[in-house]
């Protein structure tokens, strides 16, 4: 019977590619409902916006690998049940394909803009979404991003990058602040002004014409194009409508397995009981795609799986390259300590909790991912003063 992938992306391209390296020589078959075969997403709002990518760099594989690897890849198809009890799944038109271990990656779908004329705003998590707003943006180009997260500062620099008159909109105070608190935020926020864009933050967008962006203060902005970033909702239905355990993602334990013991998670939906952070976490980054499919495949194979990877996720803006590692708990209220200079955007955060390094993140510092990371994960106290010195190698601290 076959081992069975939902979702076409960079997880399940991975969890099937683990599937033939671990030596699994049964059917194996990936679904995906995208036409196009499973691509990464970071290129789409990176690279591949500012024009210096290959268009054939975000694919996982060549488009002979799948058959290459007796692997049947099936695009362009929608799951549309899971049917537990008779180890089937349903797809649309009505055919039925029988699963001994079952994976479900099917990802995020990002939220479109809750306000009149919302919807001709466009959205970013597709490569043909990619390639639309890449055609949209020319030099003389208006654009307003809605939403100062990661997803719209990348966009808005590289828009702006490629010469387009930018403005974000921002809901809190600063953008990235939820995420980074007030004092790293700010580094972003001056960033990109350096760069010429227009921030209109505490502020809520509340109709969007052919035109223009109207904020709820009043303020009427000149659009041309209208990005919206303001998160993804995990596909979590088909999970859900088979009786899963659901609740931010679908419920895994530390194998990656839900509640059925032959259905298992990856990706942007898992919400996985991490044995190392003693808490549930779903991260929607593509390290956890790249990471959690493998691992899953691993799981399904039988194998003893204990997923404990920290969370990870980089963005490249303008000039500044980052990385950062690590998890804070929702609430929770860090001692944030630096190394280095912010001025110059050459540094290292970290977020403490009492004494202890949560989370790390290097700025234009190279080669110290593996240093933080072990910070981390020896949950020491690390005396303040020599984790701000950067004469005390990263690797000293633990001495």
């Amino acid at each position: 019977m076959t081992y069975l992938v939902v979702g076409a992306g960079l997880a399940g391209a991975k969890a099937v590619e683990s599937l033939r390296d671990e030596g699994f020589g049964g059917p194996v078959t990936l679904i995906g409902a995208e036409p196009l075969r499973p691509y990464e997403r970071p290129p789409l709002s990176k690279g591949l916006l500012l024009g210096t990518d290959d268009p054939e760099s975000p694919f996982v594989h060549s488009t002979d690998w799948y058959a290459e690897k007796d692997i049947t890849l099936r695009t362009g198809t929608t799951v549309t049940a899971i049917d537990r009890a008779a180890k089937i799944v349903r797809l649309d038109g009505g055919e039925e394909v029988a699963y001994e271990r079952l994976l479900l990656a099917t990802g995020s779908t990002p939220r479109q803009l809750p306000v009149p004329g919302g919807d001709r705003a466009l959205l970013l998590r597709t490569l043909p979404d990619s390639r639309r707003i890449s055609d949209a943006i020319t030099k003389d180009t208006r654009v307003v991003v809605v939403g100062a997260g990661w997803i719209g500062l990348e966009v808005a620099a590289a828009a702006r990058t490629r010469g387009a008159t930018v403005t974000v909109v921002g809901s809190s105070r600063l953008p990235l602040q939820n995420v980074l608190g007030d004092e790293i935020a700010q580094v972003f926020l001056d960033l990109h002004r350096a760069n010429d864009v227009t921030f209109h933050l505490d502020a809520r967008a509340v109709r969007v014409d052919a035109d223009a962006v109207h904020l709820a203060d009043g303020t009427t902005i000149a659009a041309d194009v209208v990005i919206a970033g303001i998160g993804v909702t995990p596909n979590v239905a088909l999970a859900a409508d088979a009786g899963l355990a659901v609740d931010n993602g679908v419920l895994a334990d530390r194998s990656l397995t839900t509640s059925d013991p032959d259905i298992f998670v990856a990706g942007d939906i898992a919400n996985v009981d991490h044995p190392l952070l003693r808490h549930r976490i779903r991260v929607e980054h593509w390290a956890t795609a790249m990471h959690t499919g493998p691992a899953a495949a691993r799981a399904m194979l039988g194998q003893d799986v204990s997923y404990d990877r920290l969370p990870y996720f980089y963005t490249d803006q303008y000039d500044l390259g980052m990385e950062y590692t690590g998890w804070l708990p929702p609430g929770a209220e860090p001692e944030l300590v630096v190394r280095g200079d912010l001025a110059t955007r050459e540094f290292i955060a970290f977020w403490l909790l009492d004494g202890r390094v949560a989370a790390g993140m290097n700025v234009n510092v190279w080669d110290v991912t593996d240093q933080i990371e072990a910070l981390i994960r020896s949950n020491a106290v690390i005396e303040r003063a020599r984790l701000a010195d950067p004469s005390v190698g990263l690797s000293d601290l633990l001495s």
